[in-house]
Order: structure tokens, then C-alpha cells, then sequence
């Protein structure tokens, strides 16, 4: 049996599962200290199970506390920042287009470096070792306790950069090294941006990750703990206090994963309803389908992992005018059972439209006697306009898809939706986020550049396959449960030998 654990900003959800299914769920709101939420939902749900804790094999956890700090500027250290480029890569200085704030935060501590690489891995210069030496001492100097280190092309070629950590760490004892090559992709300045980010980040880590091993310890769980990544697939967790930011956006995630197990489909769009937002996101091969674009994350542009969701203002919270023709984006949220009309408040919202209808049972429908029919059918054709829309714009399959509802506010959804083959809103959907992070694997995956021909393409992919399952395997997967679930290949135009990026990524079990 395995636990699963969303931390979110407002609750934290608990579900235990076994080979069967869902065993049974708990919801509390979470705590500042997040250990005491934690440990109160587990033992909540173990007792309603009538389980002990000898019957747990695993932990799973997903939680939003590194994407909250960034967008909040809370928890963040100053970073010293080392990009290896020169004579190259001056033009665009770390940190252009940060907002101010966060700038700020993150300090003057920036040194440019003789070093990287071509696209095909040839040096652009040889490293500066002295150069690095000075810089070390600098930042030691200036109390830095955590880096940044960003060669060019290092996805190619991390000799540098692994180079550089070595040097780095001599000069500056007990000191956080993150590498560009170990937390971005290809694009100089997001993957700076995002290891940027990452090391300021570090010191938080280790103080939640700390937490959820002393509520373990406090509930005497002794057994493998795994973090959520934001690719649907779990981390150990110590090296969260590594790579945090591979956990943003880790939410969405989950709730995509969840959707997928409760609906027992791999291929289908997923709206998740909640308090104040609905958001949208397709599944392919059981995983949310990745987004293309640069994803912001707190004014930063950055290329990590993250799903493809489009978020729209509509909620089980979300305010309706009084003729009902706009719905959202304010919201009452956390507030609803104190300021909606069903509860007996002076606000008319989303819910108060679903159980004046007749189609959702939520407080006293007794209170809602009085509003105007023609007011809960203009609303219901409001939210129904919303949700349609927002599906069109996600959908890029030429087929009809099933559409999976989850979340509290699936409520609202009483209408056939257009574009889809048919709407689904399975038992538990309101957890389906830990459910998400009960089920995840593991995965492996590798990204490179290479130059394909037809001589060599079968041998090329081949090894890069190997060294995916490899990874996977390494991270604790089963080898026979394995599973290729992405292969892209992506032409890389107006270069000699016309480079491909090639990334593939493989899946697996945990031996729970």
C-alpha cells in the first residue's frame, strides 16, 4: 500500500492506496510549518483505513512550497552566479528581463568565465581555472552560499561545468553547487535562469524536505520517500534539496496523472475545477503533453518541464454578476462556506448556480428559493461558453477525446462540452492530486544533439534509448517494468551537418 500526499497552499490531501484502488482520503488545511498539516492528514487517513503504519510501503508527495516561494519572493539565498562563455555569450548579462524585486534578491554576484562550447561539443576556449579561483574567493568573501554555474551548450558537453564545481567547492567550503547542465535544456539564458533560481531555492529545500521526514519519523513510516516532479514522475527525496525546481507546476501534473488512473484512460483532455480556476490539460500515454513555449515562472523566463495548462477563472468560487452573463474571475475560494448564498453569505457564485439548478447538493438549497431562473440558465450558459472554449483551445488531436473532470468544483459541470467525445468525472476526483502523486513512476530521460543520416539513425537512437532505461533504472525503476513513453525529434535548422535535438524519455515502476 502507498500514501499520497498533495501539499497545496490552501489544503493538503492524503489518499492510501493498495493494488485495488483508493482505500480512503482525508483533507485538512495546510500548515505554515507544513510538518504538523502533514502529519494530521496521514493519521487521519490510517485511522478512517483502520491501517498502522507497518502496512505502508511507500510515501509519495507533491507540493507547490518552491513555486510559492519564487511568485511570494520568500525563502530566497542570494546566488553567485558563473557563466562560462567567454569571449562569447556577453552581449545578454545574467538576470536581463528579472523583475526588479527579484533581481534584487538575488544580488550582484555575477562573474563571466573563459569556457563552453560549440553546438557540437568543440570548446569555444579552454576553461579558466584562475579565473574560477578568484571568483570562489570572492563570493566566499561576500558570504555567497550557494552557485550557479551555466556553460554554453553544456546539455552537450558538461565537462565544464563539472570542472568548475570542483574547483569552486575547494575555494568556497560547504558550498551549493548547482549546474545548468543538471536542472535546464538547450537555450543559454532560460537554462541559466532556471539553475539561477534552483540555487536560490537550496536552503528551503533542505528545511521542507526536512519536515516531511519529521513527520514520517513522528508517524514511524519507515519507508522510501519519493517528491513529485513536474513531468508527472517522482524524485527521491533527498535530492530535492538539490534540484527543487524540478518540482514546480508538479500540481497540474498530479491532477493530470490522477485523472488518468480514476478514468482508466491514457489519450484525453482533463479539466481540473477547483475553488477559483479551472485548468486545462491533454494526456498523452497516461502523461500531461509538455508545453512548448517558455514557461514564466514568477516574472522569470525559464525552459523547465512543465505541463501544457491553460487556466481559465472559472470556479466552484468564482462571483456571478446578477443577470448571470459574466462568471469569474473573482472568486470567494477558501471563503465558500461562509460567503456563498447556499451557506447562507451575500455572494452569488458558481456553486450557488449548480445546487439552485437542481444539479448539485451543497448547503441549503432552501436559501436560493428566490433566484430568478432566467438568471441560473443565463450562468449555466456562461460557464458552459467558458469550458468550451478553453477545451478548443487545448485540443490539437483532430479526434474527439474524452473530457476528465476532477477537482471540488466538478460540481458545476452539469452540460454535454463541445469538441469532446463524451465527459467523465470519476469516484474521488477531488483528490486526484495525491492520487497523482500515489501512482507516479520513475523516469529517465535523455536530450542531445545529434547529427542523424540513414546509415546511422537506427544505432544513434538505440544508444540514446539505452542510456534513458539506464537513468530510469538508476533512479530506482524496476528494468522489466520499463517503458519508452516520449521519443522527439526535433531538426535543428540553419547549422552545418543539419543537427537534430533528440529526447527520449522511459518510465518504470518503483519496487513497492
Amino acid at each position: 500500500m502507498k500514501i499520497g500526499v498533495d501539499v497545496g497552499g490552501t489544503n493538503t490531501d492524503v489518499v492510501i492506496l493498495d493494488n485495488e484502488g483508493v482505500l480512503g482520503w482525508h483533507k485538512t488545511p495546510t500548515t505554515e510549518d507544513v510538518f504538523t498539516g502533514v502529519v494530521e492528514a496521514i493519521s487521519s487517513t490510517l485511522q478512517k483505513c483502520g491501517l498502522t503504519t507497518n502496512q505502508i510501503d511507500g510515501v509519495m508527495i507533491g507540493t507547490t512550497q518552491f513555486t510559492n516561494a519564487v511568485i511570494q519572493r520568500k525563502g530566497l539565498l542570494p546566488v553567485g552566479i558563473i557563466r562560462l562563455c567567454l569571449p562569447a555569450a556577453t552581449a545578454v548579462p545574467p538576470l536581463s528581463d528579472w523583475p526588479d524585486d527579484l533581481s534584487e534578491l538575488m544580488g550582484d554576484h555575477q562573474h563571466l568565465i573563459a569556457g563552453g562550447f560549440e553546438f557540437d561539443g568543440r570548446p569555444i576556449s579552454p576553461l579558466d581555472k584562475n579565473a574560477l579561483r578568484r571568483a570562489g574567493k570572492i563570493l566566499y568573501q561576500q558570504g555567497i552560499k550557494t552557485l550557479a554555474v551555466t556553460s554554453v551548450f553544456s546539455p552537450i558537453n558538461d565537462e565544464m561545468e563539472q570542472q568548475a564545481a570542483a574547483i569552486l567547492r575547494q575555494e568556497m567550503p560547504g558550498v551549493s553547487v548547482s549546474l545548468s547542465s543538471e536542472v535546464g535544456q538547450y537555450g543559454l539564458l532560460t537554462r541559466e535562469n532556471s539553475t539561477i533560481i534552483n540555487a536560490s531555492l537550496v536552503e528551503l529545500a533542505q528545511r521542507v524536505v526536512g519536515a516531511f521526514h519529521q513527520a514520517l519519523q513522528t508517524l514511524r513510516l519507515k519507508v522510501p520517500f519519493f517528491i513529485s516532479q513536474n513531468d508527472g514522475t517522482l524524485m527521491p527525496a533527498d535530492d530535492v534539496a538539490r534540484f527543487p525546481v524540478l518540482t514546480f507546476a508538479s500540481g497540474p501534473t498530479n491532477s493530470l496523472r490522477g485523472a488518468a488512473y480514476l478514468a482508466g484512460v491514457q489519450d484525453a483532455m482533463v479539466a481540473d475545477i477547483g475553488g477559483t480556476t479551472t485548468d486545462i490539460g491533454m494526456l498523452r500515454n497516461g502523461f500531461p503533453r509538455q508545453s512548448t513555449h517558455l514557461v514564466d515562472v514568477g516574472g522569470v523566463k525559464t525552459n523547465f518541464r512543465m505541463p501544457d495548462v491553460l487556466a481559465i477563472g472559472l470556479g466552484g468560487g468564482s462571483l456571478v454578476t446578477q443577470d448571470g452573463h459574466c462568471v469569474g474571475p473573482e472568486s470567494v475560494g477558501y471563503l465558500l462556506n461562509e460567503q456563498a448564498f447556499c451557506f447562507g453569505g451575500d455572494q452569488l457564485t458558481a456553486s450557488d448556480i449548480a445546487v439552485a439548478g437542481g444539479w448539485a447538493k451543497l448547503g441549503d438549497n432552501e436559501l436560493l428559493r428566490g433566484l430568478p431562473r432566467e438568471v441560473i440558465e443565463q450562468a449555466r450558459k456562461t460557464m458552459q461558453h467558458m469550458l468550451d472554449r478553453a477545451v478548443e483551445r487545448m485540443k490539437t488531436d483532430p479526434k474527439d477525446l474524452p473530457l476528465i473532470v476532477v477537482g471540488g468544483g466538478g460540481l458545476l459541470i452539469d452540460w454535454p462540452v463541445q469538441a469532446v467525445s463524451e465527459v467523465l468525472q470519476p469516484p474521488y476526483a477531488q483528490v486526484a492530486n495525491a492520487i497523482g502523486a500515489a501512482i507516479a513512476q520513475v523516469s529517465g530521460q535523455i536530450e542531445q544533439i545529434v547529427t542523424l543520416t540513414e546509415s546511422n539513425r537506427s544505432e544513434i537512437l538505440g544508444e540514446a534509448q539505452q542510456l534513458a532505461k539506464q537513468r530510469a533504472i538508476d533512479a530506482g525503476a524496476n528494468p522489466e517494468s520499463l517503458e519508452i513513453v516520449e521519443v522527439d525529434l526535433v531538426p535543428i535548422s540553419y547549422l552545418p551537418d543539419n543537427p537534430t535535438r533528440v529526447r527520449i524519455k522511459v518510465v518504470g515502476d518503483l519496487p513497492l
